[in-house]
């Protein structure tokens, strides 16, 4: 009789920067045979996050943005679905899908990639008003709102509805926030020259900063001259100033200022992903799971805990470099990719019998786009500003998004923008069955009301050629 020959499973808990790096790159270094991959996400896709602001902007085409697991994924078991508990000992996840039972998913290795979500406070009106910026259906609402408020806007003289429908208001002044309302900005300014009853003075924008400067990964003299050119464009810069409320679309500010806005984006900062105090893993006291150099997760006495490993947003890694503020790498995706790629190396020395190396990454330097032909770039001492540093922007993003196929369609479709123009469609995808409700027929018995009758007229919803 054979002896049966157990394959080891490694299970990657969450996609991401951090899962799907580790996931490709597990494909590349196992050889065939040696283990299965499963990767567990509610998501059929990684988002290419720097590029949300440009999604926001219609300047990159959504689906884009974001890299699709099960096509460039081709010996990994995708699942889609949560990891709800883990129990370490017994080698065992519960993974729950939207739909039928949960089930017990046995691993010989566990890698947690969760990720981060939007760090918010509890400041009135925020979780009921405002726009993140972390996944592309954030990016997406925020371009319909904008481009949807141009047209009611288009209608109106100047009232304060008017300048409520006008005025975009993000808070937080790191690069999420600041590439966000610049490139707000550049559609807005694009926009004005589509809609005659709107003129450039009577659009307005508010980016609120709670800390004395913006963008603290580059210099201060970068910073303000950022600040300066943000308010050459029509951007109001308040610094030092914290969002009190924006109950009803009310913004009222820490200095006293109030005013309305019907579109609020909040970028001020992300935590670790709550699910991981589910894991029953270690944790940092900001919910980060505990891990030593070469990505092994460690108790607080700093015991391996053996066979998991973890690396990103949601995972409290030493900084080697010595950049990492408390001695830790900070949540952003040139340490989740790097870490992901080294972290799957690792895994397959460990699987045989060979040494780790411990991750180690000294910042390349930061870019930020801040509009069509305009951006930042800082590397250590040397900065480029204005369009020398918007090519270096889309240049570096272009390269980093994974995958030729999705470079290819980003970079033709910024080639295509360059002649044909910014895609300003705005679809209402909030609604998609909004149209059918209304004119649906409905049992009599059912109808409150007369139901409309068949009109000639041309209306929005009524397809071409079709008798009602």
């Amino acid at each position: 009789m054979r002896g049966t020959h157990h394959v080891p499973k490694i299970l990657i808990v969450g996609g991401g920067y951090a899962g799907f790096y580790t996931a490709w790159k597990l494909e590349k270094h196992l050889r065939r045979g040696e283990a299965s991959v499963v990767l567990v996400d509610p998501l059929s896709y990684m988002t290419y996050q720097p590029f949300l602001p440009e999604v926001a902007a219609a300047s990159i085409e959504s689906r884009h943005a974001v890299v699709p697991y099960r096509r460039h994924l081709k010996r990994t078991r995708i699942v889609s679905a949560r990891v709800t508990a883990v129990d370490p000992e017994a080698k065992v996840a519960t993974i729950t899908p939207q739909d039928g039972d949960p089930w017990q998913e046995p691993y010989d290795i566990l890698v947690v990639t969760a990720g981060s979500v939007t760090r918010t406070f509890p400041i009135p009106g925020v979780a009921d008003t405002a726009f993140g910026m972390k996944n592309i259906e954030e990016a997406v609402g925020v371009r319909d709102r904008l481009l949807g408020n141009f047209n009611r806007a288009s209608n109106l003289r100047d009232s304060p509805l008017k300048r409520r429908l006008l005025n975009v208001t993000v808070v937080g002044g790191g690069f999420a926030g600041v590439e966000t309302v610049a490139e707000l900005r550049s559609l807005s300014s694009y926009l004005v020259h589509k809609y005659p009853t709107i003129s450039w003075e009577e659009t307005s924008f508010d980016l609120i900063e709670a800390m004395g400067r913006i963008m603290p990964e580059v210099s201060e003299r970068t910073a303000e001259w950022v600040v300066r050119d943000l308010e050459k464009r029509g951007v109001s810069v308040r610094l030092n100033t914290q969002l009190v409320s924006a109950e009803n679309g009310v913004i009222e500010l820490s200095d006293g200022t109030a005013y309305q806005t019907d579109l609020l984006v909040w970028t001020a900062g992300v935590m670790a992903h709550p699910s991981a105090k589910a894991f029953g893993l270690p944790q940092d006291d900001r919910g980060r799971i505990t891990a030593q150099a070469d990505l092994r997760v460690v108790d607080a006495n700093g015991d391996v805990v053996p066979d998991v490993w973890t690396a990103g947003d949601v995972a409290a890694v030493p900084d080697l470099s010595g950049d990492g503020y408390g001695g830790l790498c900070v949540p952003n995706a040139q340490h989740a990719v790097r870490q992901a790629k080294r972290l799957a190396k690792n895994i397959v020395a460990v699987m045989r019998g060979e040494a780790t190396i411990d991750y180690f990454h000294k910042n390349l330097g930061a870019v930020a786009g801040l509009g069509l032909y305009d951006g930042v770039m800082q590397k250590g001492r040397f900065s480029l500003r204005g369009f020398p540093a918007w090519i270096a922007h889309r240049t570096y993003h272009g390269f980093a998004i994974p995958t030729w196929e999705r470079k290819i369609r980003v970079s033709s479709g910024w080639f295509w923008n360059f002649f044909l123009g910014r895609d300003i469609a705005s679809l209402a995808l909030g609604r998609p069955r909004a149209v059918f409700q209304e004119y649906a027929m409905r049992p009599k018995s059912r109808s409150r009301a007369t139901e409309p009758e068949p009109s000639s007229a041309a209306g929005s919803g009524a397809p071409a050629g079709k008798a009602g």
